[in-house]
């Protein structure tokens, strides 16, 4: 098969109703918003790769026995493994952010750097011949500044090794959701499913060879985390992030790491009672007016 034949035509789209594609916007905004702090608490117990690796096959065991039970046919070999070469490379990017995040890395610039996943997978899909309108490619910047507002209130923590992994993991999230777009992939679930399996067994080989060790003793709270990142954060949302990709423009389908730290202040708020500062608010304002920017530019 040619390479031409593997990338999508130009103008392809699924044309899902449009309140399921709200939908599943609203589920990566707020479900993703709540992994930062799952994350965290899962940490305490569980290393990063495995961790990431252990929420992936979590998600993959419940989304294989349910296209098992409605006898879903099964992809050629060629498209699941464009499949799997995606998710290994998104996941492994995960996995990379989660081991930020345990080598130090503050929250904030944690979101700062998963933040700009909208404008590296518009700049690559620049190299697939996108080409983002004037109002979107604002609505970008925009969203950038705000970021950087929510995150001066952190004090820019952290190890710098651990920066870095981050920055890397969010290049590599979004070099594997262009790809998600651009490659002819199966159709509906089974392509999930495909990506799953690549991004535990990237993630699996990975945690081997840095020789992380499953926990003697988790904490209840740790494993509930674990669960939670498995079911919604991994199952839900990324299921939802897939059916975006596919029917949105880069910038619009990853303008949720616009929202997601918004949502990580509301619930370190009201879950761990960290103050909300005027520069929050403010950030809030301007991320908010990002993303209309970007869903406006060009919108269909």
């Amino acid at each position: 098969m040619s390479t031409a034949r593997l990338l999508r035509k130009p103008g392809f789209h699924f044309h899902l109703p449009r309140w399921q594609v709200l939908l599943s916007l609203a589920a990566v905004y707020l479900i993703w918003g709540s992994t930062y702090l799952a994350t965290a608490l899962a940490l305490e117990s569980y290393p990063p790769f495995m961790l990431t690796a252990l929420r992936a096959l979590g998600a993959l065991l419940i989304l294989a026995a349910s296209i098992k039970l409605r006898g879903a046919a099964l992809p050629g070999w060629r498209p699941a493994a464009l499949a799997a070469l995606t998710g290994a490379i998104m996941f492994s990017g995960a996995g990379a952010i989660a081991l930020g995040q345990g080598l130090g890395v503050a929250s904030g610039l944690a979101s700062l750097a998963v933040g700009a996943v909208p404008v590296w997978a518009t700049l690559i899909a620049i190299a697939f011949g996108y080409r983002p309108g004037a109002m979107e490619s604002l609505g970008l910047l925009i969203g950038m500044a705000g970021l950087g507002i929510l995150n001066f209130q952190g004090g820019m923590q952290g190890q710098p090794e651990g920066a870095l992994v981050v920055l890397a993991g969010s290049l590599m999230w979004a070099f594997g959701s262009v790809l998600s777009n651009r490659l002819a992939l199966p159709r509906g679930m089974t392509a999930v499913m495909c990506q799953l399996a690549g991004g535990v067994l990237a993630l699996g080989m990975i945690s081997l060879a840095m020789g992380e060790m499953p926990p003697a003793q988790p904490s209840l709270l740790a494993s509930l985390a674990l669960v939670y990142l498995a079911v919604a954060g991994t199952l839900v949302a990324f299921s939802a992030y897939m059916v975006l990709l596919r029917e949105l423009r880069p910038a619009l389908a990853t303008s949720y790491a616009y929202v997601n730290p918004v949502i990580a202040v509301i619930l370190g708020a009201a879950l761990l009672a960290e103050a909300v500062t005027v520069s929050s608010v403010i950030a809030t304002i301007v991320i908010v007016t990002g993303v209309l920017l970007v869903m406006l530019g060009k919108g269909r």
